[in-house]
């Protein structure tokens, strides 16, 4: 009898750390990330952007803003915005950025 309650047991917890594994994979699979290529110039541009990440819109994740090759990098959530979004709202803070090809 305590075999088999233990052989429950531990089905139970390899199916409880399954669902987990799967969940964690569908959010990584959410994640996207695109690099801009901007009108930036100086450091007050790049924390401008880095100050009003919010403005960018909801699912943005990280930003990462290189000066000399004036590049913004956005990892963002897929089902909450795209890249057209994201450079829409770049124009809210008066910075052009285009998705780098």
């Amino acid at each position: 009898m305590k075999k088999i309650l233990l052989c429950c047991l531990m089905a139970v917890m390899a199916l409880a750390v399954n669902a987990a594994n799967d969940n964690n994979k569908k959010k990584q699979a959410e994640k996207k990330t695109v690099v801009f290529c901007t009108d930036i110039d100086c450091e007050h541009c790049a924390k401008k952007i880095l100050n009003n990440v919010p403005v960018l819109g909801k699912g943005v994740e990280d930003v990462k803003v290189d000066v000399p090759t004036k590049e913004v990098t956005v990892v963002y959530d897929a089902a909450k915005t795209n890249p057209e979004t994201l450079s829409k709202n770049f124009q809210k803070i008066k910075v052009k950025a285009e998705p780098k090809k």
